[in-house]
């Protein structure tokens, strides 16, 4: 579709912006980090904070990938096999966390489980004892929270592999005399297995990277992330950089293990008639149905409930109580009423704008050069427009205080570092890859002989890409679009390194009201963006390809 002059005159650009704003802030990163002597004062004994920090984060994303596979797995599995009571409901919130901003997922649990959270203290109640009966803290905090975030990947790809099977396996299988349980053993996990790798590699990759829960609930352990912010927000720029490389690494790994198992995945074609799923028809079935169920579904919908409740409540009026005192709609109306408090809501918001604005011209060009340009270099630049997805946003904080803390040619020889538009280059770069991989797929979809058509009847190439091409391709930039606006809006990891408060965005200032403790507050803005987030979310599910593909 593309000539050979158009496809350079994309290039060229494309090619630039990953190396100005991906490429040079990473080189920046690793010529200042990556020296012996920083890793010599980093890991200078076995028992250091910075060894206990790499053995954290890499216990605690694998006992995710464990936990996260096993209920992820049983959930798809348990859909796709048995109709009970309550299934439609728990299908329908199973997938929640994944729309739940990092952030608000935390502060969930913090207000559920936290040590002066409703439930500690409601068991504490209940059986009249001197203290609360349990710690939410530490790495089993930790891991709960990841596993709460996390599973819908599990599920997800497990459920997307189940529906595409080769059906006439588990018929044959069931007309042997095996059980569903060796059947699921012996034939669908197989078929499974490529689904699955995919997912735990995901997961591990994103549980490295993981920022917000180690904040909150790690306590006293350590972890990279947390060592990347702490050695910055300490001035220790040099040290921060060397961790940013060894968990860059350690990611990278993991996207190019990813991708390769994106290209080489199964391509199986389906037989026969999907089975629908079997009603559980004796009362004792039903009965450990919807005793598994009820669990699960309070599992998924509590947290959400305890910041709508606490969203309401005056602010002194939850200290010690178990549930507040008083309640009031003050803190929804201030979002609107109040100047002060409707700031940080018009920075994220203006923000994410800018960001997704700049996505969507980029990644549509992008997806353009990757999917029908005839030059070398698409392989390039595919792999650079996904390089984001493994650079953690600690990481991209670092790599851009290191680039830009001085006047350079990417930045019109400007200072970035403490100004508007750090927060907004860095929302662009986290999410270059949601609109270049929807796009992309969209566009591996067109028939390229639409194009040609257009182009014997006279066409320019402009009017055929107007009228032929983005229509066609159109569900696929919304849904990148969508994606990046929702994840930009919600953005906590980069913003907590890079904001000043001119522009603080929605979820600094809900750490910002946690720590002063004005509960109501912090609670009103998380609502405030899962509302959001939900009506985004509702717009991404009417949109045509998904970023799986």
């Amino acid at each position: 579709m593309l000539t050979r002059r158009g496809s350079l005159l994309l290039a060229v650009p494309i090619l630039l912006v990953l190396a100005a704003y991906v490429l040079y802030p990473s080189a920046r990163t690793f010529a200042s980090g990556l020296t012996v002597e920083n890793y010599a004062r980093l890991f200078s004994s076995w028992s250091s904070a910075n060894v206990r920090a790499l053995f954290n984060s890499v216990f605690i994303s694998i006992a995710t990938v464990l936990g996260g596979g096993v209920l992820g797995t049983a959930l798809a599995w348990c859909f796709h096999r048995f109709r009970f009571p309550l299934r439609g409901t728990l299908m329908a919130v199973a997938a929640f966390p994944l729309a739940l901003p990092p952030l608000v997922g935390v502060l969930a649990f913090l207000f559920l489980y936290g040590e002066s959270g409703i439930l500690p203290r409601v068991l504490q109640e209940l059986f009249r004892l001197d203290d609360t009966p349990f710690a939410f803290e530490g790495l089993a905090a930790v891991w709960l929270v990841h596993v709460y975030a996390m599973y819908v990947y599990f599920y997800l790809f497990a459920l997307s592999a189940l529906d595409n099977v080769d059906k006439s396996l588990p018929e044959a299988s069931a007309d042997l005399g095996a059980s569903g349980f060796t059947t699921f053993r012996r034939i669908l996990l197989p078929q499974l297995r490529p689904a699955l790798t995919g997912a735990a590699l995901l997961v591990f990759m994103i549980s490295m990277a993981s920022f917000t829960a180690p904040l909150l609930f790690a306590g006293t352990e350590s972890f990279l992330t947390l060592q990347i912010y702490n050695y910055k927000t300490n001035g220790n720029l040099d040290l921060s950089a060397a961790v940013s490389v060894l968990l860059t690494a350690i990611c990278l790994v993991f996207l190019l293990a990813l991708e390769s198992r994106r290209r080489q995945r199964m391509r199986g074609a389906a037989k026969g008639v999907a089975a629908p799923p079997a009603p559980i028809r004796s009362g004792a079935g039903r009965i450990a149905a919807a005793a598994a169920t009820l669990p699960m579904l309070a599992f998924l919908l509590l947290p959400i409930a305890t910041v709508l409740l606490i969203s309401f409540a005056r602010e002194g009026s939850w200290t010690w109580q178990i549930f507040p005192t008083a309640y009031t709609f003050d803190n929804y109306a201030a979002l609107f009423r109040d100047p002060d408090v409707f700031d940080p809501v018009w920075n994220s918001l203006r923000m994410a704008l800018v960001a997704t604005a700049g996505n969507i011209v980029f990644g549509v060009a992008a997806a353009l050069y990757i999917a029908k340009g005839n030059i070398p270099g698409r392989g390039l630049a595919r792999l650079l427009t996904a390089l984001p997805f493994a650079i953690p946003g600690t990481v991209i904080a670092v790599n851009l205080i290191v680039a830009f803390n001085e006047p350079v040619l990417p930045a019109l020889n400007t200072i970035l570092v403490g100004g508007f538009w750090i927060l907004p280059l860095a929302y662009f770069i986290r999410h270059i890859p949601f609109v270049v991989r929807s796009t992309t797929a969209a566009l591996e979809q067109f028939d390229d002989r639409l194009a040609e058509a257009s182009a014997d009847l006279g066409a320019r190439f402009a009017t055929t890409f107007r009228r032929i091409v983005l229509p066609s391709i159109a569900p696929g930039i919304r849904a990148g679009a969508l994606l990046t606006f929702v994840a930009s809006v919600g953005e906590f990891v980069s913003s907590i390194m890079l904001y000043v408060f001119d522009n603080r965005p929605i979820s600094v200032e809900i750490l910002a009201q946690l720590r002063l403790y004005d509960f109501g507050a912090a609670a009103a803005y998380s609502v405030f963006l899962m509302l959001l987030i939900g009506l985004a979310t509702v717009a991404i599910g009417k949109s045509g390809p998904s970023l799986a593909q």
